[in-house]
């Protein structure tokens, strides 16, 4: 296999194996949410407030499946939503007092493994390995 081809799937592998492992890991821990919907979370805490679309378009998933997201996570009170008065219709997502208190329990879930990522390799293997994974990412970003 060539090389261009091998980081292509050594990229997908290691995303799908995360993707796993939080999965579970979050599963085990007793957590209300599934890494994506931490992500929304984690939006919200950055700037509360945000229309459904933006969200989507963070995460790069289209309305239907930000809607179902959204949807799980308002039924388990972690968000709540509101008509946009400017724009009825749109819908603004804001984060509730327990959507904050799950969020900083997957903040320190994820926090743990990437410190267990770093584990083995040192400073420079990281910032190297950092380097790339940026350059991929400004390299394929909206594209």
């Amino acid at each position: 296999m060539s090389a261009d081809n091998r980081l292509i799937y050594l990229l997908s592998m290691a995303q799908h194996t995360l993707r796993i492992y939080l999965n579970n890991l979050f599963s085990g821990e007793g957590m209300k949410i599934t890494p994506p919907q931490a992500t929304i979370l984690f939006l919200l805490m950055e700037r509360d407030g945000r229309i459904m679309s933006e969200l989507g378009q963070a995460l790069g998933v289209d309305n239907s499946a930000i809607t179902g997201l959204v949807d799980r996570l308002e039924k388990a009170g972690l968000v709540a939503r509101k008509l946009n008065p400017d724009d009825r219709r749109s819908l603004i997502i804001y984060i509730t007092p327990g959507g904050r208190k799950e969020a900083k329990k997957a903040e320190a879930l994820i926090q743990s493994v990437n410190e267990k990522i770093k584990l083995g390799f040192s400073s420079r293997d990281i910032d190297a390995f950092s380097r790339v994974l940026n350059g991929f990412f400004e390299k394929f970003k909206g594209r």
